[in-house]
């Protein structure tokens, strides 16, 4: 996966939103894969009907074949049918991915029938909710932000990016309008950076982490 969320963060239980999975577009096909349904992406509601049943049973591939007569039923998945994505520009995000969604480990095995893997991959599994922090401090990696490092800056604010799932930095907001005096780019600030720092590898063995990363305390609510 894009490793997007570095170790150190503080957030609290009560800032997180279980009740939406991500689009069947954003699942990533293994965990060692890279897009919207990585960890650590910032994302926004693609589907928020509440009318809906909260768990619909879906046919979905991901089961393998279900043409077989014996089977029953084609629609043998359960599915989160409140959908996220993620969310650049002028849209609203709620909040930041903690888990990844993934069909398989880095071997192409399914994770529906390895548990333990995919726990300790940290992933959910399409169709599955994956917990959303809406405020909090978190480390990320370059592969979550756009821009330099020197655009994050102690201090700087951040929004989202041009880029869906990413966010960028600014240091100030554009020039009043005449029109209204409003500061433009000021709503679309929901973060500031606290610190940024960068690891190398130290000896033989390659550092997961080496690279440049920020630390910042965001709050989407």
């Amino acid at each position: 996966m894009g490793l997007r969320i570095l170790p150190f963060r503080q957030y609290s239980d009560h800032d997180v939103v279980n009740l939406f999975s991500v689009i069947g577009s954003d699942v990533l096909d293994k965990t060692t894969d890279s897009g919207a349904g990585d960890a650590g992406v910032f994302v926004k509601v693609a589907d928020g009907n509440f009318d809906k049943e909260p768990v619909e049973y879906q046919t979905n591939s991901y089961l393998g074949d279900s043409s077989f007569p014996f089977l029953g039923t084609t629609k043998m998945y359960p599915e989160v049918n409140l959908k996220i994505t993620g969310a650049k520009d002028e849209d609203h995000a709620i909040g930041m991915t903690l888990n990844q969604t993934a069909k398989a480990d880095e071997n192409g095995e399914k994770l529906l029938y390895n548990p333990t893997k995919q726990t300790e991959l940290q992933a959910v599994l399409p169709g599955q909710a994956v917990p959303v922090a809406t405020k909090g401090i978190f480390t990320l990696s370059s592969s979550a932000f756009d821009g330099p490092i020197t655009s994050y800056a102690p201090g700087n604010r951040i929004k989202l990016s041009s880029n869906a799932g990413k966010i960028t930095g600014f240091s100030t907001v554009s020039a009043t309008t005449v029109t209204t005096g409003d500061l433009v780019d000021e709503d679309k600030v929901f973060g500031h950076v606290l610190g940024t720092g960068t690891r190398t590898s130290v000896g033989p063995t390659t550092d997961q982490f080496a690279g440049n990363y920020i630390i910042i305390s965001f709050d989407c609510n």
